[in-house]
């Protein structure tokens, strides 16, 4: 297997920068990289925050949090992150086309043994592949919201990615502390999200047809099924623009009329009611 002792993780969001996040408190070197500059300051501040509660709370010490910060740097540079990786985890926006173009300069960039991942749940490792000229080292590696908490991690072979690369894969995610499932197969939204999937589908249909509302829903989830979050403050957390592109990205897979953006989801992405990101979505967030 490959040995990882620095990470790049590129795109800034919640994802992206709590991906890296768990890297360096897992004690890699890790290089945070966003074009935007404001969202690089804008995802240090908030990972600061999310660190100085778990310090508080006795989870982590001060002297941890001090070196994890010390391994994590925050650029704009392509070229400075992935110069000296081992692996790239790709957290950028929900679009086939951004990610193939992005995989090909990370390609041309990054030295000849490093593994590139993405981060997507939608869009499979084999659409990204032949963008590169090392597709058995492309993999899906799938976080869930908030990385600093959800414990699973599900790794996912293309047909083009080597044994090799899913067993480093596999390592690393045990290394940084998270659970990992190896999928040996390429499905559309994997393990998890394909069941949640399903769950997300039936509470939009409740809210549609009137039978009940945002809040009930939410309770028969928490109170009946004993979930932690209901479908809809789920989806304000994860992000309805994001549901949103995912939705778009299986139906233009697959053809299927089912698999649009349901009215409600599309209204609010039109509205940019995006979820707590935006102060609004399903419930309204103070600011």
């Amino acid at each position: 297997m490959t040995e990882i002792k620095q990470i790049t993780v590129v795109g800034s969001g919640v994802m992206g920068s709590q991906i890296a996040m768990v890297s360096a408190l897992a004690g890699f070197d890790v290089y945070l990289q966003d074009i935007n500059e404001e969202s690089l300051k804008v995802a240090e501040d908030s990972l600061h925050g999310h660190i100085n509660k778990r310090i508080s709370k006795g989870k982590i010490s001060l002297l941890e949090a001090e070196k994890a910060f010390a391994r994590l740097k925050f650029v704009t540079s392509l070229e400075k992150a992935v110069a000296e990786t081992d692996f790239v985890i790709e957290a950028i926006v929900e679009k086939l086309d951004v990610k193939r173009q992005l995989f090909a300069e990370i390609d041309r960039l990054a030295p000849s043994h490093a593994i590139i991942a993405t981060n997507s749940s939608t869009i499979v490792s084999s659409k990204l592949a032949d963008a590169t000229n090392r597709p058995e080292k492309i993999c899906n590696l799938h976080f869930f919201n908030p990385v600093l908490v959800m414990e699973l991690v599900e790794v996912v072979k293309g047909p083009q990615t080597s044994d090799e690369t899913a067993d480093t894969a596999v390592e690393l995610v045990k290394q940084i502390n998270k659970t990992p499932i190896l999928l040996k197969k390429e499905i559309s939204g994997f393990v998890a999200n394909r069941i949640l999937g399903a769950l997300i589908d039936e509470a939009i249909y409740l809210l549609e047809n009137d039978i009940a509302t945002v809040e009930e829903i939410d309770l028969a989830c928490t109170k009946a099924l004993n979930h932690p979050i209901g479908p809809f403050a789920l989806l304000d957390l994860t992000g309805i623009d994001v549901n949103y592109y995912i939705r778009q990205v299986l139906y233009e897979e697959t053809g299927d009329e089912n698999q649009k953006p349901q009215k409600v989801i599309t209204e609010k992405y039109l509205n940019g009611e995006y979820g707590r990101k935006t102060g609004k979505g399903f419930y309204s967030y103070n600011s």
